[in-house]
């Protein structure tokens, strides 16, 4: 956990500052208009991803490392060209885990979180879900298995490959020219996130476009189709806690629900979206069956609303990049707790950002929290030593969000029931 912690220390600033400048380059040079809270949605829910990784919150039901040791043939040396013949093995695997996970009911609640954004940039990227418990795919590396490459070459190319998906989520670069026919380029992925007919569950390829050519399942991008972002079952919030689980309570009160004994079994093995005929009927879905007619969540808000919220999501990441740089200092229990107070954050603010009308318990609940901490602990996990006053910069901080998010979102109530009138 410490060194993932180390490396997300360096990417996750990094990126912070590419999804920043595409942001103001759309806005600059583009003139394009900045959906603010799907990007801060997108922010929040890659830092829920990397607190929960961090955490540890998840298990693999066969470790690469026990099926290497159990069908290896071959033990070739560990050089240069391992961590190619590794990297090609983790791709083809990561194809087919992600077509599951677009095919099957069960696995897409693990991988709706991505998709749910209606933009696609470089946040969209990060938009990752905490859904995902239990690791089961790692059958999928028994050719690098059976050449007995090495756990610790995949542990290595596993962040590698991961990292190198976030450069492709943006509109503004075009065709790629030969890189078309070998990598997954801009332009394919906008028809992946795309769910127009003609779209559908195209271009699943996470490095090497090749795996979609071979096994049937490209399509490029055409000039008479403009990609519409998002899925068919719209969201219709900013809370990724939320959408995480959405997908997953919907099989789960489908499966109770129908009559059918054989459906409560298979509908968690049907394709994607299939629901039993019985329920469908008596509690229908509302889905998109036309993109031309689909519009985004969008919420709009005041402009001290919008600096609040930027305000917040800068504030928690500074609080989940000291996380991440004294996971040994601050031990177990203490990251658990740490965590849970990550968590309660990110609900309390998309929840504002949604305008629910009781958003402020979650914030009042942040608050008490944080406050317990410092009191029960004596400082905010050990941050007192580096700069003396931050624990109560920390309280006078859990008061000063409660009143202005209370505040701000009594505000926004008044102007709901003001335009009703």
């Amino acid at each position: 956990m410490e060194k993932y912690g180390k490396i997300l220390l360096i990417v996750m600033p990094l990126f912070f500052i590419l999804i920043l400048f595409e942001k103001w380059y759309g806005w600059y040079i583009k003139k394009d208009k900045i959906n603010t809270m799907d990007t801060v949605s997108s922010l929040s829910s890659s830092i829920t991803m990397v607190t929960k990784n961090v955490l540890g919150l998840s298990f693999t039901i066969l470790s690469y490392g026990w099926i290497e040791e159990k069908v290896a043939i071959l033990h070739i040396s560990t050089n240069w060209l391992t961590y190619i013949i590794a990297f090609i093995s983790l791709d083809l695997a990561h194809y087919w885990i992600h077509r599951i996970d677009h095919k099957i009911n069960f696995f897409w609640n693990s991988h709706i979180v991505h998709h749910s954004s209606e933009e696609f940039d470089l946040a969209c990227a990060v938009r990752q879900p905490i859904s995902s418990f239990v690791k089961i795919f790692s059958i999928f590396l028994l050719p690098a298995a059976i050449l007995g490459i090495s756990p610790i070459v995949i542990a290595t190319v596993t962040p590698i490959q991961f990292f190198a998906q976030f450069w492709y989520h943006t509109r503004y670069i075009n065709r790629m020219g030969f890189l078309e026919y070998i990598l997954v380029t801009p332009s394919h992925h906008r028809v992946h996130h795309a769910f127009n007919e003609e779209y559908m569950d195209k271009n699943l390829s996470q490095v090497f476009i090749i795996w979609d050519k071979l096994f049937g399942t490209f399509q490029e991008e055409r000039a008479d189709v403009v990609p519409v972002y998002g899925i068919t079952r719209p969201m219709r919030t900013w809370n990724p806690i939320k959408i995480n689980f959405v997908h997953m309570w919907l099989l789960i009160t489908d499966a109770w629900k129908t009559n059918n004994i054989k459906n409560k079994f298979e509908i968690w093995f049907k394709p994607t979206g299939w629901r039993p005929a019985d329920v469908e009927a008596k509690n229908p879905v509302f889905k998109v069956n036309d993109v031309r007619q689909f519009e985004k969540y969008i919420t709009k808000r005041s402009t001290p609303f919008y600096t609040w919220t930027w305000l917040q999501i800068i504030l928690i990441f500074i609080m989940v990049a000291y996380l991440l740089g004294n996971i040994a200092t601050i031990g177990v229990p203490n990251i658990f707790i740490y965590g849970g107070f990550i968590f309660i954050y990110i609900y309390a603010l998309t929840d504002f950002m949604d305008g629910n009308k009781y958003a402020i318990v979650w914030e009042i609940l942040k608050a008490i929290y944080g406050m317990a901490i410092i009191v029960f602990i004596g400082d905010w996990f050990g941050a007192d030593k580096f700069y003396a006053p931050v624990s109560k910069l920390m309280m006078a901080y859990f008061i000063l969000s409660v009143l202005v998010s209370g505040l701000l979102n009594k505000n926004y109530q008044n102007s709901l029931q003001s335009t009703a009138a």
